[in-house]
């Protein structure tokens, strides 16, 4: 009896030392300070966004078309009866929330590259204007950022004023994904939708438009700065018929942000892009960016590079509800003017040489 007391004791004290060594050797450990706890909320900020904006609106269709088959079968039904009765709201200023503009996470993704606004002019709010966005890039990272949350500050810096972008129409078809959109305040890029926006919603609106859209992204790599734009002239039309002021911006560091295969004009896979983009009115991209654990890593994550976004001076407008081509013509060259103002002005600024040009294509 006492040899098995003994023994008891002993694997008592042995387990009692165990458990000290192992809480001396987890103190030892040293804990994530505030500045890498900062960095990994800034990378799932980005995360979360990302995988939103690739596989959202697929998920969510593939998961309702599963559920048709479960005894869930209602959930699908009922959604998709409502998707039907609420089909033209997207492009009737869709329902945008204010909150969602502000949650804390778009801080987390503004300073993980980071994204700043500046702006050069005020912009009254008794007037609408139609913002060319330019890069394009691949994601329109800057422009998302700047105009659809308010992380960087567009409402204090342009009060009075309120901030829509433009994308494909065909996102606004997917499940949920429409409604993760409207939300924000996101709206198609269709006469009918900007119509409404610069027609319907009073004074004070402003549609950042991105107008090289996915022609542009297939030629987006670091260090090149052309733009798809000479033959864009749709957006200049729509601010004539609807007396729209327009405004120039750039994003510095757009195109930096991924790394990308591009194949050269002429070969058999860009003609393959440019089949799939007008087909799916997007370009099929093939890029990469970092990892998500390591930046030395490839991954899907774009780079951690600063972007700045300016904003011009509001070139002034007449409302002309069936504007000539000649009067298009003229308006198009005054904003390719405003334009390459803008960006030889601030280009030094933001990380571009002297001799660094605007190409416009």
């Amino acid at each position: 009896m006492k040899t098995i007391i003994a023994a008891c004791s002993q694997n008592l004290s042995g387990s009692r030392a165990s458990i000290q060594t192992a809480l001396r050797t987890l103190l030892a450990v040293p804990w994530p300070s505030q500045r890498d706890i900062r960095s990994a909320l800034q990378v799932l900020a980005v995360l979360q966004w990302v995988l939103s904006f690739l596989l959202l609106g697929t998920i969510s269709l593939l998961l309702l078309i599963y559920l048709l088959f479960t005894s869930l079968w209602l959930i699908p039904v009922l959604y998709l009866a409502w998707i039907i009765f609420d089909w033209d709201t997207p492009e009737k200023g869709g329902r945008r929330l204010s909150c969602l503009r502000r949650w804390t996470v778009w801080k987390h993704f503004r300073d993980y590259f980071p994204v700043k606004l500046v702006k050069t002019h005020d912009l009254s709010p008794s007037h609408n204007y139609i913002i060319g966005s330019h890069p394009h890039g691949i994601l329109c990272v800057g422009a998302f950022c700047n105009f659809i949350t308010g992380s960087t500050g567009f409402e204090e810096l342009f009060p009075g004023i309120r901030s829509f972008l433009t994308t494909l129409a065909g996102n606004f078809r997917l499940p949920l994904f429409r409604e993760y959109l409207m939300s924000g305040g996101l709206c198609p890029v269709t006469r009918r939708a900007i119509g409404y926006l610069l027609s319907q919603k009073g004074t004070g609106n402003a549609v950042a438009i991105v107008i090289g859209g996915a022609a542009e992204s297939l030629s987006c790599r670091p260090g090149v700065t052309t733009l798809i734009l000479k033959n864009r002239k749709g957006f200049v039309r729509m601010a004539l018929r609807h007396g729209a002021f327009l405004v120039p911006s750039f994003s510095f560091g757009e195109n930096d942000l991924f790394s990308q295969v591009v194949f050269e004009e002429g070969s058999w896979m860009r003609s393959i892009q440019r089949r799939l983009q007008k087909v799916m009115g997007f370009a099929p991209c093939l890029f990469y960016g970092r990892g998500l654990i390591s930046g030395q890593s490839r991954g899907f994550l774009p780079y951690a590079r600063p972007i700045t976004t300016v904003v011009g001076e509001p070139l002034a407008v007449p409302k002309v509800e069936n504007p000539s081509r000649e009067l298009v013509d003229r308006y198009h060259e005054l904003y390719v003017r405003a334009l390459l103002k803008l960006f030889n002005e601030n280009k030094t600024k933001y990380g571009l040489s002297e001799s660094e040009e605007l190409h416009i294509l």
